[in-house]
């Protein structure tokens, strides 16, 4: 296979996964890494890619990106409602509290907790204002709007005052979203406000349930916020790549898919 042919398919790849790793692709073309690098750094030449530790990817992903939720509730819609079902399973048994992050992935959640049968006696706490509007009056459901700064990006309360309500919280099972999760990095996104509130809502809870898209694997953005084990659950559409699935493991994660 010639190099334009080989990086013509990496390109696809960054297209359909976000990420491409060294030794995968070595693999998969029986060439040696050196080679892979090669063609790596040629398609970063070009502005098709972004070297990382290990591998590439995607322009877009860099630290500090972050699309609004509008954007992000275009992406990936499905697998995020097969995400939500599956994450349904972590519900506490009987009446319970449950802390939901901000987020798209999470706000499917919390629509399918509200569907016919899902659960009753449940006690919901938020700083997200979507969720907060989606669940009230929903009977059933007790709620508990945490207030703060919100920030239009992502209508969710920052800030101290945010930060200090959630931290005197330990609900039984926080449902968490992020920008990306990675091996060596754990969770992060790219506004230190909200990796504020989302360490809070880690430190509180006695379960925490990640729910994440494929296309967070590898990502690492501006701030961590939580290491791999910090968690009890991933909740995904797609196995993660070796390197993140061997760090997932060591970490006592376990990896549920949608």
């Amino acid at each position: 296979m010639y190099a334009t042919e080989r990086q013509q398919l990496i390109e696809r790849m960054l297209a359909d996964d976000g990420r491409v790793a060294v030794v995968d692709l070595a693999s998969r073309f029986d060439v040696t890494t050196e080679t892979v690098r090669r063609d790596l750094a040629a398609l970063e030449d070009a502005g098709a890619l972004r070297r990382v530790h290990g591998g590439a990817v995607s322009p877009e992903r860099v630290s500090t990106a972050e699309p609004s939720v509008a954007e992000r509730s275009q992406r990936h819609s499905a697998a995020k409602e097969r995400i939500a079902r599956r994450a349904l399973a972590a519900l506490p048994a009987g009446a319970g509290s449950i802390y939901v992050d901000a987020g798209t992935t999470t706000a499917a959640f919390a629509d399918a907790v509200v569907a016919p049968g899902s659960a009753g006696g449940l006690e919901v706490v938020t700083h997200s204002m979507t969720i907060a509007h989606s669940l009230a009056g929903v009977s059933g459901i007790g709620l508990t709007a945490i207030g703060g700064r919100v920030r239009g990006l992502t209508a969710a309360a920052v800030g101290s005052d945010t930060v200090g309500a959630i931290s005197r919280l330990r609900p039984d099972v926080a449902f968490l979203g992020t920008n990306g999760i990675a091996a060596a990095a754990g969770l992060s996104t790219p506004d230190p406000d909200e990796a504020a509130v989302k360490r809070a809502i880690v430190t509180g809870a006695r379960r925490v349930i990640v729910l994440a898209d494929a296309d967070k694997f590898g990502a690492e953005l501006l701030v961590s916020f939580a290491g791999l084990s910090d968690l009890d659950v991933v909740v995904t559409d797609r196995e993660p790549d070796a390197q993140l699935a061997r760090a997932l493991r060591e970490a006592d994660v376990e990896v549920w898919i949608a």
